[in-house]
Parts: C-alpha cells; structure tokens; sequence
C-alpha cells in the first residue's frame, strides 16, 4: 500500500504561488487573498507555499446563464442525444414538486409542477421543474442558493 501511496504523491502536481495565480487567471496579492479569507486550500513546504490543481480548481464556480442553461435542457444528460421526447411521469396521478421551505403567505398551491423527458437513443428519463413558479415560492434569502 505504500507503494501506491508513493506512486500518487509522485505524480502529483505542485504550484508554486506565481504558477496558482496564472493557472487561475488572478493576481497574486488576489491569491494571498483568497488563502487569507480560507476561499483557497493550500499547503506549505517547508518555508514555501503550493497548490495542488484540485485544491485550485475547487475555487472555480461557475454560473450558468439562462441561454446556456436553455441549450443543455433541450439535449440528453446521459448521452448528449438531442432527440428527447416530451411527457409527464405518472403513477397514481400527476407528480409534483412541493420545496421544503415555503414564503409563510403565499396565496398560491406550493406544489410546482414538474415535466419529463425521454430520450430516444438511450431512455434516459429528465424531469424539469417550472423554475418560474418555484422562485415565486421560494423566500427571499433561500432563492440564491446552488
């Protein structure tokens, strides 16, 4: 087992801090920065500081935009098929949604409706919810979460 141990650590990429911050496209008072405010894992060794390139990447997020959020709605999650095959998932009626946390007043059914599709390549089935009436649910501080 120590052999393998060894076999991964000696593969393992290192980062000195000018090579983090051009790998990230930042500066590197932006770097000392992020490792201050605990945004950024790193280790030190010896008297220097290194990255690895998971440690780096975890602080990449991204932010899907609404164009691109539409394109990869209308292609298969499992097999990128771009045929997919509009219905509702049924067992004793229809399936809904219902979020845990609710606006306290709300004049309207908290149960949002979900739609399926399938795909005909690989049967893949995707549900999507009706993200317009589950923002009007949702209250204010819970509606930025990811």
């Amino acid at each position: 087992m120590k052999k393998a141990d060894d076999a991964a650590s000696a593969s393992k990429r290192w980062y000195s801090v000018p090579e983090a911050a051009e790998y990230l496209g930042v500066s590197v008072p932006t770097l000392f920065r992020w490792m201050k405010d605990g945004q950024l894992s790193f280790y030190k060794v010896g008297g220097s500081t290194r990255f690895t390139e998971e440690g780096l990447d975890a602080v990449i997020e991204k932010t899907t935009g609404s164009k691109e959020a539409e394109a990869a709605a209308g292609r298969c999650a499992a097999c990128g098929h771009c045929v997919l095959v509009e219905g509702r998932l049924q067992g004793t009626g229809r399936l809904y949604f219902h979020p845990e946390k609710t606006k306290f007043w709300t004049f309207q059914e908290s149960m949002v409706p979900i739609r399926a599709r399938v795909c005909t390549a690989c049967g893949y089935i995707q549900t999507h919810a009706d993200t317009t009436k589950l923002s009007r649910l949702l209250p204010e501080d819970d509606g930025e979460e990811g």
